[in-house]
């Protein structure tokens, strides 16, 4: 139980980042479409489960130390193989580095909006702890997201229940007020469906790695099946906190955080500290597993490809926190729907080449 435990808090803190903590993601793809939010969620939260236990499985089946070799096994398809592990492949290297440079930039904007320091203070500081932690090996990577994860889940629970104890305003008003947000989709399937898209881009490749460090694969596959739960129960809880306080924090960049300092300036701070470790495990995340796409792990010339690739998405982050949010992630969301779609259907498709003794490589 505790090595589940272990691997779902590291699962989901892989995906909770700067989008999610901030609350600027739950805003955009949930919140924007009012009471039909909720159903978005749970839509979410049933592909997050399926397919975070399908991710830590494979890693764990094949050992892997990056995610390379497991896109081939399951992309080993008749005539097309070469081709779609090829495209998976651009795409996850693709996500991994443009989520490790919005990572950074929010990193700054968190420190901002709390502080008033200049974003490139958190930016900077942000880029520095993630190289000094990346020379680190994966299961203490693995350990350090984990620690982190529950302290946003517990903030998460006392913020939802706040909010939705002091109400005061009529659902009817508030769900008037949130369809009003601009969202990046028509509608909300079509939103919870790039949520999750987008997120697996973003988490696929360090969960396989995750997977990979964790011999027994009924713990691996449970560990990811109970991550993608309680992933699911956190963007619900986000969203109705969000929601409730919609016509306080529509317009601000983190609208969790402008929540938290309503309740308490002390909190605000404290919550400032956790959004500031969640997106620290989400840039580690993409970095390291960029870097051990190119590199294997713990060599000299991963460790000096990692330092570089963290201060060229340092480089890059300076184009704005908010502004990448609102391009890159529905862009990562449409080219990783051919990855979701891959990783569902894998375990039927080893299934059969197993029985049926199919090589295609």
């Amino acid at each position: 139980m505790k090595k589940v435990l272990i691997m779902s808090s590291a699962f989901i803190g892989i995906i909770v980042g700067a989008g999610f903590a901030s609350g600027q993601e739950i805003l955009q793809y949930f919140t924007s479409y009012g009471m039909l939010g909720i159903a978005a969620a749970i839509i979410s939260t049933l592909l997050f489960s399926y397919i975070g236990m399908n991710l830590v499985w494979l890693g764990s089946k094949y050992k892997a130390v990056d995610h390379q070799n497991v896109i081939k096994e399951i992309t080993d398809y008749p005539v097309i193989g070469r081709i779609l592990a090829w495209i998976i492949d651009i795409v996850l290297i693709i996500t991994l580095f443009s989520f490790g440079v919005v990572m950074l930039a929010g990193a700054g904007s968190n420190l901002e909006q709390q502080f008033g320091l200049p974003s490139y203070v958190g930016t900077l500081l942000m880029a520095i702890i993630v190289i000094i932690c990346g020379m680190m090996n994966v299961d203490k990577v693995i350990q350090l997201i984990a620690n982190i994860t529950p302290f946003l889940i517990i903030f998460l629970l006392i913020i939802s229940v706040y909010c939705l104890m002091t109400l005061d305003v009529p659902f009817e008003k508030l769900n008037h007020i949130a369809t009003d947000v601009k969202s990046p989709f028509s509608s909300f399937i079509v939103s919870a469906l790039n949520y999750v898209s987008m997120n697996i881009g973003l988490g696929a490749a360090m969960a396989i790695v995750m997977g990979g460090a964790e011999e027994n694969r009924k713990i691996a596959a449970t560990g990811g099946l109970v991550g993608g739960l309680v992933l699911g129960v956190m963007i619900i809880l986000s969203h109705l906190a969000i929601f409730s306080q919609i016509d306080v924090v529509k317009d601000l960049p983190l609208p969790m955080l402008g929540i938290v300092n309503e309740i308490s300036p002390i909190l605000g701070i404290a919550m400032s500290v956790i959004v500031f470790g969640m997106i620290f495990n989400t840039a580690i995340g993409m970095f390291y597993s960029f870097a051990a796409r190119f590199k294997p792990v713990n060599t000299k010339e991963f460790k000096i490809f990692y330092t570089l690739a963290t201060i060229a998405g340092f480089a890059l982050s300076f184009v704005g926190f908010t502004q990448l949010v609102g391009k890159v992630y529905p862009i990562l969301g449409n080219l990783n729907y051919l990855l979701v779609i891959i990783i569902c259907l894998a375990p039927f498709w080893l299934k059969y080449k197993e029985k049926h003794a199919i090589t295609n490589r």
